[in-house]
């Protein structure tokens, strides 16, 4: 199968989750602010959005809003998020109920647009790792494309450990780089035996690290949206990791801490 994206040429990391709804878009749009703090231009892309909202200049994703609010971005909004969808659906099978393809080459001009004016890029994955994207590609086959590390959200309660190793035997199947796991939503004042637990049984039968433990918070939303600023207590969890120093660039070696 020959790639559909060219590898990316700047440092970056793709965020990706167990599931949908385990906060992919808090933790990416976290990662790339906590990258701004220290003074790096911050490109950030959301290949694809489904559950799209309606505005006067046609269908816009909120998820794109925010991560472009966090990240300062000065790109427009139809780069940062260059496939767009009403339903709320994996992308392939919204395209298909839109009457519509999967544009790949947009997602490659939207890269191609935001690399040259960026130090680093913060990649927002769609769903979980395997979600359709179109009729023969998952969102791995983009990770796998562009090759860059893969961040993991994973949920802090009960389940999460068969989720996580699920998806990091996937993304060892495929030889894309695992940067770490970060665990969101954790209950500090009232965490059950299962969440006190889960950290350390994901590193272990994971074989990587807890990157952080991001504590469950009081974010602002609108409707089903994030609405800015991030709670501290989140900014704290995540400026515990030298994000930088966890991307690698298209020789695949590993960027030095800078």
């Amino acid at each position: 199968m020959s790639a559909k994206l060219a590898r990316l040429k700047i440092p970056g990391l793709v965020v990706t989750g167990t599931d949908t709804g385990v906060g992919k878009t808090l933790v990416a749009a976290a990662i790339a602010l906590a990258l701004r703090h220290r003074g790096l231009r911050v490109a950030v892309l959301k290949p694809a959005a489904t559950g799209c909202v309606r505005q006067r200049e046609g269908l816009v994703s909120e998820d794109a809003e925010f991560l472009a609010h966090c990240a300062d971005a000065s790109h427009p909004l139809d780069l940062i998020c260059p496939q767009r969808f009403a339903e709320p659906l994996a992308p392939a099978v919204a395209a298909e109920r839109a009457g519509q393809k999967f544009d790949w080459e947009a997602i490659e001009r939207s890269i191609r647009l935001m690399t040259p004016q960026s130090d680093v890029m913060v990649i927002e994955g769609v769903g979980g790792l395997l979600t359709p994207m179109d009729r023969e590609h998952t969102f791995a086959d983009l990770v796998k494309w562009l090759g860059v590390p893969a961040v993991v959200v994973a949920r802090a309660g009960l389940g999460t450990i068969n989720h996580t190793l699920l998806t990091l035997e996937a993304l060892r199947a495929r030889r894309i780089e695992i940067a770490g796991v970060v665990i969101n939503r954790y209950p500090p004042e009232r965490a059950s035996a299962a969440e006190e637990t889960n950290p350390r049984a994901i590193e272990k039968w994971g074989k990587t690290s807890v990157l952080t433990i991001v504590p469950e918070a009081q974010v602002k939303r609108r409707g089903e949206a994030i609405v800015p600023p991030l709670p501290g207590d989140v900014l704290e969890a995540m400026a515990r990791v030298d994000w930088r120093s966890l991307m690698t660039v298209n020789d695949a070696s590993p960027r030095g801490r800078g």
